[in-house]
């Protein structure tokens, strides 16, 4: 199995839309076997940098393709799981700037108008 994976495995990326799968080269397989070594499913936030470096650039770098599609081919195994979820903001709803009372006047041909 992990001459498999080696050899042709791909990386699975839950995204919000749902699980995608990257093919990584040769020289990242290796690295991320040795990533997977204990865990099944990462957590994109316990990653290193340097760690989320490299999947950021792989899911940028290369064409995702649909987990169904790929359970239905049934040739590449896993490698892993990356549960690749968007940063959350601090606040929902940005900070407006207070009006100021110049802004609230208004101007004399716009009250003649009313």
């Amino acid at each position: 199995m992990l001459i498999e994976k080696l050899a042709g495995g791909v990386v699975r990326v839950q995204t919000p839309i749902g699980p995608r799968c990257v093919m990584p080269s040769f020289l990242q397989r290796v690295y991320l076997l040795w990533m997977f070594r204990h865990f099944p499913i990462l957590p994109h936030a316990v990653l290193s940098r340097r760690q989320q470096r490299l999947i950021d650039r792989m899911c940028t770098e290369q064409k995702f393709f649909s987990a169904a599609y790929f359970d239905g081919m049934n040739e590449a195994p896993v490698i892993g799981t990356i549960e690749h979820r968007p940063p959350v903001a601090a606040s929902p709803h940005p900070r407006r700037p207070a009006v100021s009372e110049e802004s609230r006047v208004l101007p004399a041909e716009v009250r003649q108008r009313l």
